[in-house]
């Protein structure tokens, strides 16, 4: 799929600023891509679709994540969980994107998991660091990109965690998962 038709598909079921984003996303995956020796189109999809089921009602991905028999503690956490796992279903149902490595890169962009992909960090990192996010600590995540995917992803998490922990709002299980198994990889 071009990108100008993956774009205006994605453009369809997005607000005009979470496309901004979205195109923020593509771009910083696509560096990240060539700088890390990934392949480059697949970057781009999965960076265009992350989003796809953002904006999807509650119910809607509540049905799915039951129907489809996805893990079921998702629905014990936060919503904004949600749309990773819901929208790699869509995306391959709705736009017909088969390709594995695109559809975990979306399922598992919001949480990580223990063993991601390079691609999988790519599009994790991209979606935290792109150049509309301005939030604490944003910055030196950036920084760490430039020469280190899992350092990188460590701060992510590090941060993303201790965000939730100060607002006292619960942190799902694979997340703490995948910040020890970077921490693990790290150390080898």
């Amino acid at each position: 799929m071009e990108r100008n038709q993956a774009l205006a598909i994605v453009k369809e079921q997005i607000t005009e600023r979470r496309y901004v984003h979205t195109v923020g996303v593509m771009n910083t995956a696509i560096m990240l891509a060539k700088k890390y020796q990934v392949d480059e189109k697949k970057a781009e999809l999965a960076a265009i679709f992350h989003d796809y089921a953002k904006f999807r009602p509650k119910d809607e991905m509540k049905a799915i994540i039951e129907r489809e028999k996805f893990d079921p503690d998702l629905l014990l956490f936060n919503s904004e969980l949600w749309h990773a796992p819901v929208g790699a279903y869509l995306v391959e149902k709705e736009v017909g994107i088969s390709d594995p490595d695109i559809l975990q890169a979306i399922r598992f962009h919001t949480s990580g998991r223990p063993g991601m992909s390079l691609l999988e960090k790519i599009i994790y990192l991209a979606d935290y660091i792109e150049p509309g996010r301005k939030f604490p600590g944003v910055d030196e995540v950036r920084k760490l990109a430039e020469s280190n995917v899992n350092s990188a992803l460590i701060q992510a998490i590090i941060n993303t965690i201790s965000f939730l922990m100060k607002k006292n709002q619960t942190v799902f299980p694979l997340t703490f998962h995948t910040y020890n198994d970077l921490v693990n990889l790290k150390e080898d």
